[in-house]
C-alpha cells in the first residue's frame, strides 16, 4: 500500500476510534445525523486532502471538527491499538460512521470520473419537413450570431456542448449532454425566450432525436438527402461553417468562441467528411440542384400561368447579391434570361457579381429604387438578409396595384421572409415562398430515389465508425486512471530506492527516472492499445471489468 493510502487508512480509524469512544461513553442513543454543511465541506475537499469521516454529536460537528481530524502517523498509530480495544463492546450502529465513510469515498470518486465524462449527441429543431416558413423565421440566427446562441445553452448546466446549424430550410440545436431530458427542457426554454411562442405553439413544430439517430441524421443532412432539394450542394458548406464556428477559439475570427468540445467537434467533422464522400461516390449532386435552380424552375412553371407568358420573355429582377443571388443568375441564363435588374445594399458587390456574367445584361442599382424597379419588373426574386418583410400588402396598395391590377409574380427564397403572404390579396399579385418550392422538387425527389439508396449505405457505413469511436469514449476515465495508478506506483517505489541511493548523482537519477518511466510505457503499451481498440466482435471487457481487474477503485 502506498504511504498516501496508509494515511488516510490510519485517518479513517482515528475517527472510527472517536465515533465508537462516544457510543461507548454516551448514555444516549448514537444518532448518525450529522450537519449537511459539515458533510459538504468533507466532500468538496480535494483528493489530495485529509478525508474524515465525522462521527461525534451532531451539536459538535463544525468546521473546527474536520481540521482536528488532521493527525500526525504517530496518533494514528497509537489509535490503532484502541480500535481493537473497544471494537467488542461497540454497538451495531458504530459501523454507520464506516459505512458512511465508503459511501463517500464511493461518491468522491464517482465524481472524479463524472469529470471525464463526455454526454450524448441529441438535436433538437424544425425544418421545411416539421414547419412553415413563418414559424422557422422566428427562430432563424445569423451565421455571424451561431457562437453567441451555442455560448448561451451552454450556460445550462445540463447541456455540455452546443452548436447552431440554420438555414432557409431548417434551424437545428446539436447538443451533448448526459442527460437528455433535463437538456431538452433546457433547449425547449431557450427556443421559447427566443422565438416568444409558446409551448403550444412551438411543440408541434419541433423534431428531436438522440444517440444514432441524431448522429444519423445529421450526416444525411451534409449528404443533401434531407435537403428541400435532395443533393444540393449548399447545405455541405453550411454544415462546414457550422463545424468551423463551432470549434474556433476566441484568437480567430468569430468574436466568441465556439461551444463544440470532444463529441460534437467529431460529429460535425464526420459529417462534413461524409457529405463529400457521398458526393464523390454517388451521382446525388449531379446537374444544378438547389434551392435557387427550384426558384427558377418553378418560375418556368408558374410564368405561363400566371404572367401569360414564357420565363425568358419575363423582365426579370433580383432583390440581394448574395450566393442564392448568384445561383439564380446561374439557372435563369441556362433558361434564356438575357436581361436582369439587380438591385443590393452595397453597390460594389453588384457590381462584382454582375461582372462574373458578361453574357448577361445586368442593371446594377441600389435598395432606394427598390420601388421604381419592382413597379417596372414582373417576375421578381428576393434573397436579402434582412430579418422582416421589405414587400408588404400595404406598400403594394399604395402604388400602382392599388390603382389598377398589374400581373407581378414574387418568389421569396430568404428566411426570414422578405415578402410576406398577405401580398396574395393585392390584384394581380402571386407572392410565393421556400414552401412553395416542394411542388417542383417533388419530381427532383422522384428521380433520385436509387441515388438516396446508393448514398445511405454509405452513410450506414461512417455512422457505424462514428458510433464505434463514441462507444471507446467511456473507457477514457478508466485510461487515465490506470496511468495515475502505474505513475503512482513507480514514484512511490523510486522513492524509497533513492533514499538507498544517496550517492547517485544528478545526471545518474534523472536517468534511473527515465529508465522507470520506460518501464511503466512498456507495460501499459498492451493494455492502453486494448482500451482504445474498436469492439468489433462484441468480446470487449467492460469498463468495470477493466476496473476491478486493475482495482482502480481502491
Amino acid at each position: 500500500m502506498c504511504p498516501f493510502m496508509m494515511l488516510v487508512y490510519l485517518l479513517g480509524l482515528v475517527q472510527l476510534v472517536r465515533g465508537a469512544s462516544y457510543v461507548v461513553g454516551s448514555p444516549q442513543p448514537f444518532s448518525p445525523v450529522v450537519r449537511m454543511s459539515a458533510l459538504r465541506s468533507a466532500a468538496e475537499m480535494p483528493r489530495t486532502s485529509p478525508i474524515s469521516c465525522i462521527a461525534t454529536r451532531p451539536d459538535e460537528v463544525s468546521a473546527k471538527t474536520v481540521s482536528e481530524a488532521v493527525g500526525d502517523m504517530a496518533q494514528a498509530s497509537r489509535t490503532a491499538a484502541l480500535v481493537d480495544q473497544v471494537s467488542s463492546n461497540t454497538p451495531a450502529t458504530s459501523s454507520t460512521p464506516k459505512k458512511a465513510a465508503t459511501k463517500g469515498k464511493s461518491e468522491a470518486a464517482m465524481t472524479e470520473r463524472k469529470v471525464v465524462t463526455h454526454g450524448h449527441p441529441l438535436v433538437i429543431g424544425l425544418s421545411h419537413k416539421t414547419a412553415t416558413v413563418d414559424v422557422r423565421e422566428k427562430l432563424s440566427i445569423k451565421e455571424a450570431d451561431w457562437n453567441a446562441a451555442a455560448a448561451k445553452l451552454c450556460e445550462y448546466d445540463s447541456i455540455t456542448e452546443a452548436a447552431v446549424l440554420s438555414t432557409c430550410n431548417r434551424f437545428e440545436l446539436y447538443l451533448a449532454a448526459e442527460d437528455h431530458f433535463a437538456a431538452t427542457r433546457d433547449a425547449l426554454a431557450f427556443l421559447r425566450e427566443r422565438s416568444q411562442l409558446t409551448d403550444m405553439e412551438l411543440r408541434p413544430n419541433l423534431f428531436m432525436l438522440q444517440n444514432e439517430d441524431a448522429v444519423y441524421h445529421l450526416l444525411r443532412v451534409s449528404a443533401g438527402l434531407d435537403s428541400l432539394v435532395v443533393g444540393e450542394g449548399q447545405i455541405l458548406s453550411q454544415v462546414k461553417a457550422c463545424h468551423s464556428h463551432a470549434i474556433s477559439t476566441d484568437t480567430e475570427e468569430d468574436a466568441i468562441p465556439g461551444s463544440a468540445g470532444k463529441v460534437l467537434g467529431r460529429l460535425l467533422n464526420t459529417a462534413v467528411m461524409s457529405g463529400k464522400y457521398v458526393r464523390s461516390e454517388t451521382e446525388i449532386a449531379k446537374g444544378a440542384v438547389s434551392i435557387s435552380s427550384a426558384a427558377v424552375e418553378l418560375a418556368v412553371l408558374k410564368c405561363p400561368e400566371d404572367l401569360s407568358q414564357s420565363l425568358k420573355d419575363v423582365r426579370v429582377a433580383i432583390i440581394g447579391a448574395g450566393k442564392m443571388s448568384r445561383l439564380l443568375l446561374t439557372h435563369l441564363a441556362s433558361h434564356g434570361v438575357t436581361k436582369v435588374t439587380l438591385l443590393n445594399r452595397s453597390r460594389p458587390r453588384a457590381e462584382e457579381l454582375a461582372a462574373e456574367y458578361p453574357d448577361l445584361d445586368i442593371h446594377v442599382g441600389l435598395m432606394d429604387e427598390l420601388w421604381q424597379t419592382v413597379e417596372t419588373s414582373e417576375l421578381v426574386f428576393t434573397s436579402t438578409s434582412a430579418t422582416g418583410c421589405i414587400v408588404t400588402e400595404p406598400l403594394l396598395r399604395e402604388r400602382v396595384w392599388g390603382q389598377t391590377p398589374q400581373p407581378l409574380v414574387l418568389i421569396d427564397i430568404s428566411v426570414p421572409r422578405n415578402v410576406e403572404s398577405e401580398c396574395n390579396n393585392v390584384d394581380g399579385v402571386k407572392a410565393y415562398n421556400v414552401d412553395d418550392l416542394k411542388q417542383v422538387v417533388a419530381r427532383n425527389q422522384a428521380k433520385r430515389k436509387e441515388k438516396i439508396l446508393e448514398a445511405e449505405v454509405l452513410l450506414r457505413a461512417e455512422l457505424a465508425k462514428f458510433l464505434a469511436w463514441q462507444e471507446s469514449l467511456k473507457y477514457v476515465p478508466a485510461i487515465s486512471e490506470l496511468q495515475a495508478k502505474f505513475e503512482q506506483v513507480r514514484a512511490a517505489e523510486l522513492g524509497k530506492a533513492m533514499k538507498k541511493l544517496k550517492g547517485l548523482s544528478d545526471a545518474e537519477k534523472a536517468a534511473v527516472e527515465v529508465a522507470t518511466k520506460g518501464i511503466i510505457n512498456k507495460l501499459l503499451h498492451a493494455p492502453m492499445s486494448y482500451l482504445r481498440s474498436e469492439d468489433t466482435d462484441g468480446s470487449k471487457a467492460s469498463v468495470r471489468q477493466i476496473r476491478d481487474v486493475f482495482k482502480l477503485d481502491q
